[in-house]
């Protein structure tokens, strides 16, 4: 017994050491925190990112700088999205995503020296069009590589399919990313153990291949220009819960007819813009755990067939854009809808069964436009509270607006322009309202509340939002709509629109208060008179519209708008000279220009510069004189030139753009041979 204490007296010291030592987490290996510092040296936070990203799912994810936490003086287990094994201290996770970050992804990056990382996550940051290291297969151990929105480009190198133990790949890039022609085959084959595969955007340009993990549970190829038939072996892979497909117009797809091996799993099922051929079959009829199915713009036609009246756990139905045709009422049998829309078909009827529904508590979007529904709205339409978009515009519905629709408490976006709509427009209940649109109907009487801006529990008033009322609504955008419509916008009163109004009178000084507001359209509202002084202080307008009215004064009190990018000013009285063009350094961002039907004299400047960017250029119908000057000729994205009904004299010159698409000079004094540039325009609308 002695023995046996005293041999454990002599190894316990050991065994002790061995204990603690693989308890104990591992520091960060030295050369692994190196590399990450070095990484992190290579890229600036950019300041103008907004604070949240969306994710895939459409859900909210806080962006900050997680790199700002790195640093030498503590170890990198603590640093923001770096994760290490809790034995070997080893990184073996790298969690990037809305970082913030921007410059150039070296191919030879510090980050390919962590030769044990798992999950590798830079999504939604700006490598500023950095090409893919091929250098992303030596990551022999990744299981996750996501690479959404990091502005990446050219081809997507064949490495990659080296990780054999890929089960996460996201590539998705606007700088246009791609596979070699008909590489995509080859990349899959020794990913045979992928989960998830979101190649949206990435140009794959080939026809669809066989060999897909049977391990899949998301497939995401939209906008990657596949051609050819869809395998059914798609419809086959059992573990497949979401499919998206959209815009492939040259993918011919035609469902199996027997029942797919996807029926119980599959949940998601986009296939809008693909070329679609035959019926929805019987087989449709047991995808039971189906919950969005959007298959806009898919040459569907003729009535719903019986198979898709078995979905009823749907929660988002897009049928829009097809040729689909039948009653409405059917639908009601979709208790579960969130998001519905049937846009631009061909249902008719009409609405009375909206009177008696309610199976649709928790529908939030409903768009019905541009069919052939006819009749009033029913006026006892309840168990539709949670709507905050509808649309009914373009079909051929009449009478009154009933109340419930005013009435919605979360209503965001209300659509019910172009049908016959009488009676007036009474107060609106929502405290959320972006969008409202009810022109070209018969509607009559004042808009709601001074403006048509809806109240809180206060007069809404400028002088109120200067001294910030917190009781105040906080609008972003409103359409509303008398005869050819009214549309007024509002973010602390960033746009204003106002078309075919019959305001008559002046301009209110009023407007001069709007100093956030960047876009003005007062288009055809019978306004007279001269623009208000307290207008020329809105110095951060960059669309200003006063076409078609009858105001007057100088022309060239207009030069005050120095951000400017349209300028159209047609149809009006205004008067002067265009000397003033001659000084003006300032209107660098100008791309639209239209002083027509004046009264605008003398000649156009010689020596005008800063409006290189101009792509429209209309001063038709005034009393224009001299010659055209050179620089004109040589603007170099001209789209459109009209100087037609003036009195230029003098030769037309070569131009320099070749994007014309109409050129007007007629009724001038203008003379000599046609330029040589106008003659070799095959799509010059006119001259």
């Amino acid at each position: 017994m002695g023995y046996v204490n005293l041999v454990f007296f002599m190894i316990y010291p050991f065994l002790f050491e061995l204990v603690f030592s693989s308890s104990s987490p591992h520091l960060c290996p030295k050369d692994q925190a190196l590399s990450l510092l070095q990484f992190k040296h290579l890229f600036t936070i950019d300041p103008n990112v907004s604070d949240y990203c969306i994710g895939i799912r459409g859900q909210w994810i806080q962006s900050y700088p997680k790199t700002l936490s790195w640093n030498k003086s503590t170890d990198c287990r603590s640093w923001d999205g770096v994760h290490c094994d809790e034995m070997t201290g080893q990184v073996i996770e790298l969690n990037l995503t809305c970082s913030k970050l921007q410059g150039k992804f070296h191919f030879n990056s510090s980050l390919f020296q962590l030769s044990n990382l798992k999950r590798l996550d830079l999504s939604y940051n700006d490598f500023s069009g950095s090409l893919i290291s091929p250098k992303f297969g030596d990551f022999s151990s990744l299981t996750h590589l996501d690479l959404l929105l990091t502005s990446f480009t050219s081809l997507i190198p064949a490495e990659i399919s080296h990780l054999s133990k890929l089960r996460v790949l996201r590539i998705r890039s606007d700088y246009g990313v791609r596979f070699e022609p008909n590489n995509f085959k080859l990349f899959l084959k020794n990913l045979t153990q992928l989960r998830e595969l979101d190649l949206n955007v990435v140009n794959i340009s080939s026809t669809f291949p066989l060999n897909f993990s049977s391990y899949l549970t998301t497939l995401w190829l939209p906008y990657t220009q596949l051609r050819g038939k869809l395998p059914k072996i798609i419809f086959h892979l059992s573990n497949l819960e979401s499919l998206d497909l959209t815009n492939n117009p040259q993918l011919t797809v035609r469902f199996p007819t027997t029942k797919w091996n996807t029926s119980a799993s599959l949940v998601e099922l986009y296939l809008s813009g693909v070329n679609f051929t035959g019926k929805i079959p019987e087989s449709f009829s047991h995808l039971t755990s189906l919950l969005d199915l959007v298959m806009s713009s898919s040459n569907l036609s003729g009535p719903i067939l019986n198979p898709l009246w078995n979905l009823t756990n749907i929660e988002v139905l897009d049928l829009h854009n097809n040729h689909l045709e039948g009653p409405i009422s059917p639908f009601l049998r979709f208790g579960k809808l969130r998001e519905f829309s049937l846009k631009n078909n061909n249902f008719d009827l009409q609405l009375e069964y909206l009177h008696f529904n309610r199976s649709w508590t928790q529908l939030e979007t409903l768009d019905f436009s541009s069919n052939y529904l006819t009749g009033p709205i029913p006026s006892g339409v309840s168990g539709l509270q949670n709507l905050q978009s509808l649309s009914l515009s373009s079909n051929h519905l009449n009478g009154t607006i009933p109340s419930w629709i005013f009435s919605l408490p979360s209503l965001f976006d209300l659509d019910l322009s172009d049908n016959h709509f009488s009676g007036k427009i009474q107060e609106f209940k929502s405290q959320t309202l972006f969008s409202i649109s009810v022109k070209q109907n018969q509607l009559e009487g004042p808009i709601p509340n001074d403006e048509g801006l809806p109240q809180a529990t206060t007069p809404f008033g400028l002088d109120q939002e200067e001294e910030g009322d917190s009781s105040m609504i906080s609008w972003q955008a409103v359409l509303m709509g008398y005869g050819c419509g009214l549309v007024i916008g509002l973010a602390s009163l960033m746009e204003l629109y106002l078309y075919s109004v019959n305001a008559t009178g002046r301009i209110p000084e009023s407007f001069g208060h709007l100093t956030s507001l960047h876009t003005l359209e007062l288009l055809s509202c019978n306004l007279s008179g001269f623009i208000p002084k307290p207008l020329w202080n809105l110095t951060n307008i960059d669309e200003l519209n006063l076409a078609y009215n009858h105001l007057e004064g100088p022309i060239s009190h207009f030069f005050r708008f120095g951000k400017l990018r349209e300028l159209l000013i047609g149809k009006n009285n205004f008067d002067g000279q265009l000397e003033f063009l001659s000084f003006n350094r300032i209107w660098t961002q100008l791309e639209f220009l239209d002083f027509s039907t004046n009264s605008v004299t003398g000649p156009i400047p010689s020596n005008v510069s800063g409006m290189q960017n101009l792509q429209l250029l209309s001063l038709s119908s005034n009393h224009l004189n001299g010659t055209i000057p050179s620089w004109i000729f040589f603007l170099p994205s001209l789209d459109l030139l009209d100087l037609s009904d003036n009195h230029f004299s003098g030769n037309i010159q070569e131009f320099k753009s070749q994007t014309f698409f109409s050129v007007s000079l007629k009724q001038n004094q203008l003379q000599g041979p046609i330029p040589k540039s106008l003659l070799n325009q095959h799509h010059l609308y006119y001259l």
